[in-house]
């Protein structure tokens, strides 16, 4: 496990990986800067996003994937949607239902309903039960629901697959 800076840790170790999922910071994206602004809570989105997507489509060699919501603006780039959530991906991401596709674990259907600190996150994967961790329901609500990330995956190994193929001629067995 590396725990460092995620957007710095990209930008120094990018040639090391054939495949990379980048998930900046959403919340400044988020429908949510409405209530917040209404709050006198005024900020400014963070495009740490930005940034990483462009840096990927133009300096990446490999397959990549950055995941957001969708924001409360017109995307500055454009993105494919998926569930309820946008994807800059140099692929084509797969188009699943809202419902118990992806997450943050708010009212995810597959899921068993509405997710807390201390329920059903086994369903993810991993147990918090016994985990001291500051905020277990930011931790829930980051996380992406495992059907999205390996319907992702299996297109990216699918890409892989197709572009390592060595096609032989249709008459190779004949003399």
């Amino acid at each position: 496990m590396i725990v460092t800076d995620a957007h710095q840790y990209l930008l120094e170790h990018f040639k090391e990986y054939d495949f990379i999922w980048s998930s900046p910071p959403c919340p400044t994206h988020s429908i949510t800067s409405y209530f917040l602004n209404a709050q006198g809570i005024i900020r400014y989105p963070d495009m740490n996003l930005y940034q990483e997507i462009i840096f990927l489509q133009h300096f990446f060699k490999g397959k990549y994937v950055v995941e957001n919501v969708k924001p409360y603006y017109e995307p500055l780039i454009k993105p494919q949607y998926s569930g309820r959530h946008c994807f800059w991906a140099n692929f084509i991401i797969p188009k699943l239902k809202s419902e118990g596709s992806i997450g943050r674990m708010g009212p995810v259907k597959s899921l068993g309903g509405k997710q807390s600190a201390g329920l059903n996150h086994h369903k993810l994967g991993f147990d918090l039960t016994d985990k001291i961790y500051p905020n277990k329901k930011k931790l829930l609500n980051n996380c992406v629901v495992p059907e999205i990330g390996l319907a992702i995956f299996e297109s990216v190994l699918g890409i892989y697959k197709q572009n390592t193929t060595i096609q032989t001629g249709l008459f190779s067995d004949f003399e």
